[in-house]
């Protein structure tokens, strides 16, 4: 079995880049040494204002209910550039794992209230990141849990059902969509990758329909397929097209008129986390390259590249928007996008600009535009923010 240093540097590194690629293309203007160092900065000041806002008590951080925001700020700490990988953990990281660990439930997810896919799949790539043998079992445990919350509305194993295929919070809300399903397809896909990499026998008992999962995200695209399977009351607009919304049919703009007659369809407005979410479902999928979907979700990206807001959602789920872009890009082995002028994008730069320009004094972020999505929150701000500027700074 593999060392705790290893198991960790296995998440970190084990990327799934599309295609044969098995490196990312260094950026236009080469390595940015000067930045860096900036980077490091920036997250070596965000880390101590995470373990400064640690629980003693029970190594939580932010709201115990959801272990989710104690999973974010381990994964975060535990990415720093600066960290031994030999050493021993940081205490900060040692009282969260056991913190995480007293909220795993009989039925094998990690959760207390609610929101149990959400705070399992988060969990789930903290503990595998801790590089411990230990948590194996656990990680396996909750790797079956995520599985059996798979939806199949329909007839029993057939994706007969728009939403069938995907994965919603679970418990009460069964319902559903793209960022819950995005959320257990990463755990998934690592949880596989790392047990079978340490010989546990587990990553091979059980796995999740993934053509179904795929089928669901799909219907999350806005592309004419879509649109067909939506029925008569939507319509496909040209700057919507190849981009994702949160769960089939979720209509987030105006209607407009179509028909001669004046009736009426609704366009579904494609907006940046979701079609970033929706690239990163796809490759955890393991899709092919060149596959339409992916082709068309890079084209809607490139045409909407911005770091100004989310993309046809203004503030809201602006720093979710940062985490999702960072992650994606850097899996997908993006050093560069192209917009629709022909102006080429180090999306690495400029978002670590951005999101170092943002940073506050006692190191922390805030999203002051937008409180959705529970981004009033400095622990979990904090976190995406740390989380895409790791990404960026591993990818320079």
């Amino acid at each position: 079995m593999k060392t705790a240093a290893a198991l960790a540097l296995f998440l970190l590194t084990a990327i799934p880049l599309l295609g044969q690629e098995n490196r990312i293309a260094p950026g236009p203007d080469g390595s940015d040494v000067s930045l860096k160092l900036e980077i490091e900065r920036a997250v070596a000041n965000g880390i101590a204002y995470l373990k400064s806002q640690q629980d003693d008590e029970t190594g939580a951080w932010s709201d115990p209910v959801h272990p989710a925001f104690t999973a974010l700020a381990v994964s975060a700490i535990l990415g720093d550039p600066a960290l031994d990988r030999e050493g021993e953990l940081p205490a900060a990281v040692d009282k969260g794992l056991a913190f995480l660990l007293s909220k795993v439930q009989p039925d094998g997810g990690i959760y207390g209230k609610g929101l149990a896919t959400y705070n399992t799949s988060l969990s789930m790539m903290a503990l595998m990141q801790a590089g411990r043998g230990d948590l194996l079992p656990t990680v396996a445990k909750a790797r079956r849990f995520l599985i059996g919350q798979q939806q199949d509305f329909g007839k029993p194993g057939e994706v007969d059902e728009l939403f069938d295929g995907g994965i919603g919070y679970g418990g009460s809300y069964t319902h559903s969509d793209l960022s819950n399903t995005h959320l257990a397809l990463e755990a998934l896909y690592y949880s596989q990758k790392v047990l079978a990499d340490t010989g546990f026998d587990e990553a091979a008992e059980v796995d999740l329909d993934w053509n179904a999962a795929i089928e669901f995200v799909s219907a999350t695209q806005n592309t004419e397929a879509t649109m067909k399977r939506l029925g008569d009351w939507a319509t496909l607009r040209e700057e919507d097209r190849g981009g994702f919304v949160y769960f089939p049919g979720n209509t987030k703009s105006e209607e407009i008129d179509v028909d001669a007659d004046g009736s009426r369809r609704t366009a579904l407005r494609s907006y940046g986390s979701m079609t970033y979410a929706g690239l990163l479902s796809f490759i955890y999928a393991e899709m092919d390259r060149d596959d339409p979907r992916i082709l068309a979700a890079m084209e809607w990206l490139q045409r909407n590249f911005t770091l100004d807001e989310n993309p046809g959602m203004d503030a809201q789920g602006l720093f979710y928007y940062y985490h999702t872009m960072a992650k994606a890009l850097a899996i997908a082995g993006n050093p560069e996008l192209v917009d629709p002028q022909g102006r080429r994008i180090d999306w690495r730069k400029e978002l670590a600009l951005k999101l170092m320009s943002e940073q506050r004094r006692d190191g922390s972020w805030i999203n002051e535009g937008s409180n959705r999505w529970m981004e009033n929150n400095e622990i979990l701000v904090t976190a995406y923010a740390l989380l895409a500027l790791q990404h960026a700074h591993r990818h320079l």
